[in-house]
Order: structure tokens, then C-alpha cells, then sequence
């Protein structure tokens, strides 16, 4: 008995401190050489095509980031395109390995999907985009107005709150995909559109006429925005949630897509070091190798970098950091420590 005990234990203390083999999804991605990463069906600055066909955007780069710690090849990814409705089938049939496709997280969908919400990667709240010459300046102008959303999101139930609270009235248009949503709007089908701030200035820049389209300043919601993955696979989670902490950190410690290699050889500093594979332990502890996060910064940057290539004010997007700026900044994009 004594033995068995023992035995016991010292499987659980292996397992706990990440001998153990990794998970099914890990182990999956690993065997089959690519990531099935779920995307938005297009949206500028977040996924969508190139004129080459490659995607481009924020998400499609976290995506890239996180081929690159687990795959080592930023390259070996699989963007497989979802509408709002689609996203958390896809995820839950096991269609893809992870959903980076603006998805706000909810304590609802973090606790009755099966799913688990990872950590916040955008910071955002919903809004509504109208006309310019409509002089619509808050909500209350808004009273009547048709409005286009999308269904099975949050947004459709923001809507519904902000206006029922104010004691106004609209009339819903509900279409699955956001460019329907816009040409709708273009083409007076629509008043306005409603969903996040960041995807209204994305759609926005995509019009034959944006200054003909003004975003209303109020905010009526908090949308953070994150990866999702399945409920049954904690080494997994761990991986998509480190992926993205460890690009934070690589922003607040100056560590960029340029100096990294010179860092991972010269630098001193234990943090930067451990960060960047100097050292094996970080990598041990999410089953990867010494170099996931070298190789994850090398191929896409560090956070910092993802939002001004993506979303930033030199961008057709245009977009200040605002909240997403790291907290040193006065913003809330902290990573918890890697160490």
C-alpha cells in the first residue's frame, strides 16, 4: 500500500511539474505540421485576404504567433474563415485548434459552451456608425432608425438594452456577415450599423467614401476581445494564454521582431532571457521548446507591434492605443509574469 502511495504521488508531482505528455490538441497540431486557426470571414485590420491571398491583420498574426512557438514556422497555418454564427460550432466539432476571431468574452460563453476564454488581446466597446449628413449625434437621435447587425453576437443584445433603457425604438437587420452589414448602409438599406468601435473604423476604411460616415463617440459596452479554446484541454490553454502574455511582456520589456536575436544572445537581464529561451524553463512548462517565444516575437513582433501594424493611426484603421496600450502608458494590457 505504502508503495502505491508513493507511486501515487510521484506521478502527480511529474504530471504537475510538466514532465507528463502534452495534451490531445497540442499533440494534434504537433502530428499533423499546421494550425487550424478560426478567423473572421474579413475584416481589415483584423483577417482578410490580401490581393496575394494572404491574410493579413491582428488576428491573423496572433495566429501566425502562435504557430510559431508550437510549430516553429509562423508560416504553417490554416485560416479557416467563420461567420459570428459559425465560430463556436467550429471550435466545439474540433474543425479548429483555436478561435482568434473578435470574440468578446462572457462569463456566458466562458461557462455553458464548453469552451474557455483565454485572455484579452483588444479592448473595445459597441457603437454605432450612421451618415455624416444625418447630424445624428447620440442615441436618443437614433429613435426609429433601422439599424443592421449581426446575429449571434453581443452586439445584437447590446442594441437591444441600450435602446429599451433610453425608451426608444428600432428596427433590426439582422445579415451574418459585416460587409453585408456595410454595403447595406452605403446603399440606404440601413440608418447604421452596430457592433464594436474597431470594427466599425475597420469597415469604415473600406468604404469608396469614409468621410461620408461618422462613428458616434458614446461607448455602450465593455468587449474585450480574446482566443477561445475547448474546456477539455488545459495544456492546450495554456499555450494559446502564455502565447499571448508572452508578446505583452516582449512589448514592456523592448524586446521587438529586430533586436530579438541580439537580446537572446547578449542580454542580462533575467526576464529577457527566460523570455526569449536563453534559459529552457518556460518552454518546458507548456511542452514547448527553449525557443517558442524567440521564434513567436521573431515572426510577428511583439504586441506592440501587431497593433501598429494592424490597427495604429499610420494605418487605413487609424486607431490610437487608447486602452490597449500597455499599463505603464495609462492603458490595461498588463501580462501576468513569465517567470
Amino acid at each position: 500500500m505504502f508503495r502505491q502511495m508513493v507511486a501515487a504521488v510521484t506521478a502527480a508531482f511529474l504530471c504537475w511539474g510538466g514532465v507528463a505528455a502534452a495534451g490531445p490538441t497540442l499533440d494534434g497540431v504537433k502530428a499533423r505540421g499546421v494550425l487550424a486557426c478560426g478567423v473572421n470571414v474579413g475584416i481589415a485590420g483584423f483577417s482578410l485576404p490580401d490581393s496575394q491571398g494572404v491574410w493579413r491583420g491582428m488576428d491573423a498574426d496572433l495566429c501566425r504567433a502562435v504557430a510559431a512557438a508550437v510549430l516553429g514556422d509562423p508560416n504553417k497555418v490554416r485560416f479557416v474563415p467563420l461567420t459570428a454564427v459559425q465560430r463556436f460550432t467550429a471550435l466545439q466539432s474540433g474543425e479548429i485548434d483555436v478561435l482568434i476571431r473578435q470574440t468578446t468574452l462572457t462569463m456566458s460563453r466562458d461557462t455553458n459552451l464548453g469552451m474557455r476564454m483565454v485572455g484579452v488581446n483588444l479592448y473595445d466597446g459597441h457603437g454605432f456608425m450612421v451618415r455624416r449628413d444625418a447630424n445624428i449625434r447620440d442615441l436618443r437621435g437614433m429613435d426609429g432608425m433601422t439599424i443592421c447587425l449581426s446575429p449571434g453576437t453581443t452586439n445584437e443584445l447590446v442594441t437591444t438594452d441600450a435602446f429599451r433603457a433610453a425608451g426608444i425604438r428600432f428596427t433590426p437587420v439582422l445579415q451574418e456577415r459585416m460587409q453585408d452589414n456595410a454595403q447595406a448602409l452605403q446603399a440606404g438599406r440601413c440608418d447604421a450599423i452596430g457592433t464594436d468601435a474597431t470594427q466599425l473604423a475597420a469597415l469604415r476604411s473600406q468604404f469608396s467614401r469614409p468621410n461620408d460616415y461618422v462613428i458616434l463617440e458614446q461607448r455602450f459596452s465593455k468587449e474585450p476581445y480574446g482566443p477561445v479554446v475547448r474546456r477539455d484541454d488545459q495544456e492546450w490553454f495554456d499555450v494559446i494564454r502564455w502565447v499571448l502574455f508572452g508578446l505583452i511582456e516582449a512589448e514592456e520589456l523592448g524586446v521587438t521582431s529586430q533586436n530579438a536575436e541580439q537580446l537572446r544572445a547578449d542580454s542580462q537581464n533575467p526576464s529577457i532571457r527566460r523570455l526569449l529561451g536563453a534559459v529552457p524553463e518556460l518552454g518546458q512548462a507548456v511542452k514547448l521548446q527553449a525557443s517558442w517565444m524567440f521564434d513567436a516575437i521573431r515572426a510577428v513582433g511583439n504586441y506592440g507591434e501587431l497593433y501598429e501594424r494592424n490597427l495604429g493611426p499610420n494605418t487605413p484603421i487609424g486607431l490610437p492605443r487608447g486602452a490597449n496600450d500597455l499599463w505603464t502608458r495609462g492603458g490595461l494590457m498588463y501580462a501576468w509574469p513569465l517567470r
